[in-house]
């Protein structure tokens, strides 16, 4: 990064709470709508082909920031970035509600947008600051904090199947949500590491994202994201569908599945940095990764909602590790971290970018279980690319 940071103990324990209560806020504003994209697909009056182009709204606004996330995290720091990014969130979802009212489209692709592009520069902004206390305070920490990320995204579908169970509107769930960022955010982010100025030699030297996009271990570690994010993503978009479509249950019964995923998924990072510090970065990922698949193969061949469910565990416990072991091999140089996090972030959203629409289209033909059948070469992608993932030797101060 371009800061240079010296803090207390107290300090970073200050700062560790507060980027959990954001890492868990971008999870419960995603979950406030995906828990229930079948009400989201009938309000609009979409088919499933339609509603997968209306979520790349929400990737390809995701997409947009993030290229521009490092020299903004550069510029500003994580916590003003953080809150810029949350103040773009609530504005979105804020268009969704009045897409959702209305019955408009326009507004509701409007909205994704807006709300992909805050999330996507307020994800690289978080992962900077938690990767800093992370080094500070000397053990692993991204893995909890993406638990808490996960955990939000919990909280979001406990919400959203209480709200299909008792007939709450959307649009209602969704607001309530959109007041609620912007508060978390300016809270949390006034108890961030502090920035201090860049040297004058250091500042000259720009953000350092282009020549970050020009490492080979960058690209690959982004090759691996893609395939962790794209077996995330996909459930995060289509697993309560493939509840409602493939399994023809309730709605509520979707979003308790998708529920099931997100709760396997925030225990499998909660547990994952005992794994990791054990048995290493990439023994850890391959290992997840057979969970992820054992867990596809059951959903999407087990025949019945029970198997399903115990399917949705272990593909939450092989999505849980290969994002933020991402983000902390993309950060393990720290005067590099805001470029290396915005590059690998940048490969990796292309799952969220690219997923919706060819799960969609396939889902269209094929029916959403086969379709699915794609994010297991995803998977495969992300295990082949995981010893990228192996930490470099940090020198933090080799010049004076």
């Amino acid at each position: 990064m371009s800061t240079a940071r010296a803090l207390p103990a107290p300090g970073t324990a200050r700062a560790r709470t507060a980027v959990v209560a954001v890492f868990a806020a971008n999870g419960l504003a995603m979950a406030s709508f995906m828990s229930r994209t079948p009400a989201l697909r009938d309000a609009l009056g979409l088919s499933s082909a339609q509603l997968g182009l209306l979520l790349l709204c929400l990737s390809g606004g995701s997409i947009a920031g993030l290229p521009a996330s490092g020299p903004i995290v550069h510029r500003l720091g994580p916590g003003r970035t953080v809150f810029a990014g949350a103040l773009s969130v609530a504005l979105g979802l804020g268009l969704l509600v009045v897409g959702l009212v209305t019955g408009l489209v326009a507004p509701a692709a409007v909205g994704l947008v807006l709300t992909g592009l805050g999330s996507g520069v307020w994800d690289v902004a978080m992962n900077v600051e938690g990767a800093d206390v992370e080094r500070r305070l000397g053990r692993s920490l991204l893995p909890r904090l993406h638990a808490a990320f996960s955990l939000g995204t919990v909280v979001g579908a406990v919400v959203g199947a209480a709200s299909a169970a008792t007939g709450v509107p959307l649009a209602v769930q969704v607001v309530v949500v959109a007041a609620l960022l912007p508060v978390v955010a300016m809270v949390s982010t006034r108890r961030f590491l502090p920035r201090v100025a860049a040297p004058v030699e250091e500042r000259s030297t720009g953000s350092g994202t282009l020549a970050a996009w020009r490492e080979p271990r960058t690209l690959v570690i982004g090759l691996m994201v893609l395939g962790f994010a794209f077996t995330e993503g996909s459930a995060n978009d289509w697993l309560a569908v493939a509840f409602v479509d493939g399994y023809r249950t309730s709605q509520a019964l979707g979003a308790v599945g998708y529920g099931f995923f997100v709760v396997a998924m925030t225990f499998g990072r909660l547990f994952g940095g005992a794994a990791l510090g054990r048995f290493g970065r990439v023994a850890s990922l391959r290992t997840m990764a057979a969970f992820g698949v054992a867990g596809l193969l059951l959903v999407l061949l087990g025949g019945s909602t029970p198997v399903a469910l115990a399917g949705a565990l272990l593909w939450g416990i092989g999505a849980a590790l290969g994002f933020p072991v991402g983000m902390s091999a993309a950060a393990d140089d720290p005067s590099k971290a805001a470029a290396r996090v915005s590059v690998v972030s940048s490969i990796g959203y292309t799952a969220f970018l690219a997923g919706p629409p060819l799960i969609g289209l396939l889902a269209e033909h094929a029916g959403i279980l086969r379709a699915l059948f794609v994010v297991l070469g995803a998977l495969v992608l992300g295990l082949l690319a995981s010893g990228a993932a192996r930490p470099l030797p940090v020198v933090e101060d080799a010049a004076p």
